[in-house]
């Protein structure tokens, strides 16, 4: 740990936990707005809303992970970075049930009409599995302390964004039933931003992400300083505490992407910030002076990784069968996912 050089050391447990509030409350609303900017944006470019949430949304809101990340692993601190990156992946996957609570009449997993949605979600799966098969195996330097595992994901995720990008506008596959075709389309919208003139959306979109990454900055100290006062350590504070905080912007848009009816970008924003999360393993360990990075996945991470694959499996089955039963306000999948979810974090909890 390097909690004991953390500039919030000197401050009691409720205090950095006041601190670590406000911080993700800043994340929280910044996270909102964006939402909204990014469906007035892409109204008024008439960019697809797959296309927006799969790279423009979901790489905004990886800031926070990006940033604590890179922080942690430059003090040296590689199990907390690692936990935190794996934690978030199924922390955001959880973040979708939690998002279709807000919906009314459907269902998320019956809105995309695209395949590239379903497939983002199914290029997660190999994505967690390499890493988990490198866990067991070790991970080699290549490139000075880069290791060879960091370098194969990267390239696996440039392949699947030309992937996705050349299957944006093919119908090899559609479903038969589309009840929320005429929301996608944008004739039923509720956004305040429309109004707004482009350069005025990108601006306020940059300034959103700037604040959300200016808190990522200070929130992994005060995780830090906080796995160390209530020695749950950083396995635990990684998987969970951080985790969670870090996925806020994905919280935050998703619900709000869901409040102006972007089922679509609010799905592909989550598959979209699970893939950026995988490829930013090859920044993290160049940050990493002490070897390849994935050398450090530890119990806790390796958990997280086969949580990732589960969650990430239900909703691609709930993306194909687009099942119309709901449970406690969530279609099956939804819940089944926040479910395992929390069967995840107290499977987490016990071998922290």
């Amino acid at each position: 740990m390097t909690g004991g050089d953390s500039l919030f050391e000197a401050f009691s447990i409720t205090t950095n936990l006041v601190i670590f509030a406000v911080l993700a409350s800043a994340i929280w609303m910044s996270g909102a707005r964006l939402s909204y900017l990014v469906d007035a944006i892409a109204e008024q470019t008439k960019v697809a809303r797959a296309f927006m949430g799969l790279i423009f949304l979901a790489t905004i809101t990886e800031l926070p992970e990006m940033v604590t990340s890179i922080t942690a692993v430059s003090a040296g601190n590689g199990e907390l970075a690692i936990n935190n990156m794996f934690g978030g992946i199924m922390m955001q996957l959880a973040v979708l049930a939690i998002a279709e609570i807000f919906i009314i009449k459907g269902t998320l997993s019956s809105a995309p009409r695209n395949p590239s949605v379903l497939v983002s979600g199914l290029l997660i799966i190999p994505s967690l599995a390499l890493l988990l098969l490198i866990s067991y195996t070790g991970d080699m330097p290549i490139a000075m302390h880069i290791g060879l595992g960091s370098i194969l994901i990267a390239l696996l995720y440039i392949f699947f964004m030309y992937l996705l990008w050349n299957i944006q506008d093919r119908n090899t596959w559609s479903p038969v039933d589309l009840p929320n075709e005429h929301i996608e389309h944008g004739e039923v919208r509720s956004n305040d931003y429309d109004n707004l003139s482009l350069r005025i959306l990108i601006l306020f979109s940059v300034i959103a992400g700037l604040v959300i990454l200016l808190c990522g900055v200070f929130i992994v100290n005060v995780a830090e300083t906080l796995a160390d006062q209530t020695g749950l350590g950083s396995s635990f504070i990684g998987v969970s505490l951080l985790a969670l905080t870090t996925s806020l912007p994905e919280l935050s848009t998703a619900i709000a992407a869901v409040r102006v009816k972007a089922y679509t970008m609010a799905i592909s924003n989550i598959f979209g910030s699970n893939l950026i999360m995988i490829f930013l393993l090859l920044p993290v360990d160049a940050f990493f002076l002490k070897g390849p990075i994935l050398n450090h996945i530890d119990l806790s991470a390796s958990v997280a990784l086969i949580g990732g694959i589960f969650l990430t499996a239900i909703y691609c089955i709930g993306l194909l069968i687009r099942p119309k039963m709901k449970f406690l306000g969530m279609n099956i999948d939804s819940f089944l996912v926040l479910f395992f979810y929390m069967v995840g974090l107290f499977i987490l909890y016990q071998v922290r």
